[in-house]
C-alpha cells in the first residue's frame, strides 16, 4: 500500500494550505510533508517520509510496550503549588491547563507491564505536561516505582521527555535529582535491572540525574539529550559547536548512549535486554 499512499498524498506543506480537514492529515514537523493520521498513528507518531520520531504521549508510551493491558500504578499525591509561584499566571492555573491538555494528574505515569513476555515496571514522562519537568510529583512517582520494582523483584524501565526542572517549585524541584538519584542506587545494590530510554528531548535535571543511571540506556533516533541548552554552551564558552551537538548520534559516539533505537524496534529490543539482564540476576551465584 506505500506506493498507492504515496500517490494520493497531497503535495502541499500543510493542512491548512490546503484546506484538508487537520483530524484527517497532519504536518509532519520534520520534513513539513502531509501524512495520514491514521498512517502517523499507526506508525507510533513516526513520519513514514523522513523518520521524523514525533512526540508520543505517556498512555500509548506504555501501551505501546505492553504485551497485554497494563496494571497503572497509583502515584502519591503531593502538596501543589508548594512556594506559591506566579509569573504572568499562577502555577495552580498552569496545572489546570497541562491537564486538560493531557487527561494527567502530572508529567508521569507508571505501570506494571509485561514486555516480551517479561514483567517489570515501567515510568514515562508526557512532554505535554509543562514540558515534562520534574517537580515533586515526578520525584515522588519514581521512587514509587523505584519501590514497586524492588517489592516484586522485577525490572524497572523509564522513559524520558523532559526539559528538565519545574523552576515553579524552586528548590524542591531541584531535591528531585538526587532524590531519584538515590533511588537508583538502591536498585544496583538489589542488582535489578534498571534501562532507560532517552527520547526527545531529555534535558536539565532529568538528565542530570535517573535518565543518566541506566544499567542499559538507550535512545530514540535524532532525539536532544543533554543538561544546558546549546545556546547558553555556545555563548558561555564562545565556541560553535557541530550541527549534532547534544543529539542521539552525537551521545552514542561519545559513549553517553549505549544504542540507538528505532520506535517500531524498541519493545524487541527491550525484550531482548530484560531477557539477559533478569536471567543473570536471577542466576546470580548459581
Amino acid at each position: 500500500m506505500g506506493w498507492f499512499i504515496n500517490l494520493v498524498r497531497p503535495k502541499v506543506k500543510s493542512a491548512k494550505d490546503s484546506g484538508v480537514k487537520e483530524n484527517l492529515w497532519r504536518t509532519c514537523p520534520g520534513c513539513d510533508e502531509m501524512v495520514f493520521s491514521k498512517e502517523w498513528e499507526a506508525s507510533f507518531f513516526v513520519c513514514p517520509n523522513c523518520n521524523f520520531h514525533g512526540s508520543m504521549d505517556a498512555i500509548n508510551r506504555v501501551l505501546m510496550f505492553s504485551d497485554k493491558l497494563p496494571k497503572w500504578i497509583a502515584l502519591p499525591s503531593v502538596k501543589e503549588d508548594p512556594i506559591s509561584f506566579e509569573d504572568s499566571k499562577p502555577y495552580k492555573k498552569r496545572l489546570e491547563e497541562a491537564r486538560k491538555i493531557t487527561g494527567l494528574k502530572d508529567a508521569v505515569v507508571g505501570a506494571e507491564v509485561l514486555i516480551e513476555e517479561n514483567p517489570c515496571i515501567i515510568f514515562v514522562m508526557d512532554f505535554a505536561f509543562i514540558g515534562g519537568s520534574m517537580g515533586t510529583y515526578v520525584g515522588a512517582g519514581f521512587l514509587k516505582c523505584v519501590e514497586q520494582a524492588l517489592a516484586k523483584n522485577i525490572p524497572l524501565i523509564a522513559v524520558t521527555a523532559s526539559g528538565g526542572a519545574r523552576m515553579q517549585e524552586g528548590i524542591l524541584s531541584l531535591m528531585q535529582m538526587p532524590k531519584t538519584s538515590m533511588a537508583c542506587e538502591r536498585m544496583k545494590e538489589r542488582n535489578i535491572p534498571y534501562i532507560v530510554i532517552l527520547t526527545n528531548p531529555t534535558m536539565g535535571g532529568v538528565s542530570a540525574s535517573f535518565a543518566s543511571l541506566g544499567d542499559v540506556t538507550i535512545a530514540e533516533p535524532n532525539a536532544l539529550i543533554g543538561f544546558t541548552g546549546r545556546r547558553v554552551i555556545s555563548d558561555t564558552l564562545n565556541i560553535e559547536l557541530p550541527d549534532s551537538f547534544q543529539k542521539s548520534e552525537y551521545q552514542l559516539e561519545h559513549g553517553f548512549v549505549d544504542h540507538i533505537v528505532q520506535r517500531s524496534e524498541l519493545k524487541k529490543e527491550v525484550g531482548k535486554i530484560l531477557k539477559i539482564l533478569h536471567f543473570k540476576t536471577k542466576n546470580k551465584g548459581k
